[in-house]
């Protein structure tokens, strides 16, 4: 069934109709603003668990008597467990109610990230990261369905993208505090940084966001029927393309200028951090974007990010053209992040967690592949092509979108 043949059929409706109790319900008693706070808040907690430690693989490394690629698993066991739980943990918690599914995500990693701090066995440590990865998708599809029905359908892409600013937040701001705890402490003490912080919002959680029952529950069959549209695969594959080129380059942003721009460490950090925050006021713009003209956003997003590669290819050896334009891919991969994650809810309406699941299963296939496609371009050539390896992903992505745009009109005319 195609995604406009959904739509002419009347089974997209009571989504809208749920979106529009919720809504009334949040404008009455005036939670929604602290709601999608809270859940911008839990979602940082929870990518700064899952990326906080890229900063300090080499204390685990020395803490743990492992080789610093054997402390990278505890980066690697996490992100594939999240990749591959993706569609399937969100589906099954999508007739729960939203604030105990939450509550039950956050107190899994509070519990497994003490154990983490605690531990002197490696192996612990690896299950200690294992479990909560299993729930991080849970948390995040939610985040974004609870913020999207927090508000009216036209001020949704805003309310999401609130939300991302939690993720921008967490690569930003928690890979550099956790390394200056690590750094000044100890890794225990590394880790008791993401208990405190995912505490923190399991009382905010507990004490300020009401019960949050799913007002209509949908069988899995039926959720899963989405994936019999071409909408939904136009989406699917949009979202991978589009997050192969953007991080598939950024896997080696460091490297690309350290060996082409030639800077120090100390000015890679002070890069990685500018790109970061530009990353934020992305997610910014992105809401209003969206909220304007969300088929033409979505779709110059990869002519602008092909452009910007090109430039930073020609203008990369020199530091303040080339700070000038990781700033702009930042801003720029704030955009895509946000409207790739509409395109794929907008598939599905009828079942938005699991296709936010989708999405998050469907940029970390992107990830992978991207990150693979520029290192096999650096081992033939040089770190300066890596910029190149994004933009066959970025002509694909292109393609998928104008096919998902055009059956978009379609269905409206």
């Amino acid at each position: 069934m195609s995604g406009a043949g959904c739509m002419r059929n009347g089974c997209c409706r009571k989504p809208h109709a749920a979106r529009s109790k919720m809504t009334k319900t949040m404008k009455r008693d005036g939670s929604g603003s602290w709601l999608v706070l809270i859940l911008t808040l839990g979602v940082f907690s929870i990518i700064n668990t899952e990326m906080g430690v890229v900063g300090i693989l080499p204390q685990i490394a020395e803490a743990f008597h492992v080789s610093v690629p054997e402390a990278g698993w505890t980066v690697g066991v996490f992100a594939l467990i999240v990749a591959l739980s993706a569609p399937v943990m969100p589906l099954l918690f999508s007739g729960v109610d939203r604030k105990f599914a939450m509550l039950v995500s956050l107190g899994a990693f509070i519990a497994c990230n003490a154990v983490a701090a605690w531990t002197d066995s490696f192996t612990v440590l690896l299950v200690a990261r294992a479990i909560p990865a299993f729930l991080h998708p849970v948390y995040v599809s939610m985040a974004f369905t609870v913020a999207a029905a927090s508000v009216g359908k036209e001020e949704a892409p805003k309310a999401v993208s609130r939300v991302f600013i939690g993720v921008s937040a967490g690569m930003v701001l928690g890979v550099p505090a956790t390394g200056l705890i690590a750094g000044v402490w100890s890794v225990s003490a590394a880790m008791l940084f993401f208990v405190a912080v995912n505490a923190a919002v399991f009382a905010a959680t507990l004490l300020c966001v009401p019960r949050m029952p799913v007002p209509e529950r949908r069988s899995y069959g039926e959720q899963l029927g989405v994936l019999k549209r071409s909408l939904t695969w136009q989406a699917v594959l949009a979202v991978t393309m589009v997050n192969g080129a953007m991080f598939g380059f950024f896997s080696y942003m460091s490297d690309y200028l350290r060996q082409v721009t030639e800077v120090s460490f100390q000015l890679v950090s002070a890069v990685l951090l500018l790109y970061g925050l530009s990353n934020i006021v992305g997610n910014v713009l992105a809401g209003r974007l969206l909220a304007g003209n969300a088929a033409r956003c979505v779709a110059a997003v990869p002519l602008a990010l092909a452009a910007a590669y090109v430039f930073l290819f020609v203008l990369g050896g020199e530091l303040f053209p080339a700070a000038a334009i990781v700033a702009v891919l930042g801003v720029l991969a704030g955009i895509a992040s946000n409207g790739m994650q509409y395109i794929m809810t907008d598939a599905a309406p009828e079942a938005p967690d699991f296709a936010n699941g989708l999405f998050l299963t469907s940029a970390n296939l992107g990830t992978t592949l991207g990150t693979a496609f520029c290192g096999v371009l650096i081992s033939m050539f040089h770190t300066r092509y890596a910029v190149f390896g994004a933009l066959p992903f970025l002509a694909a992505g292109l393609a998928f979108i104008l096919l998902r745009n055009r059956s978009v009109r379609s269905f409206h005319s």
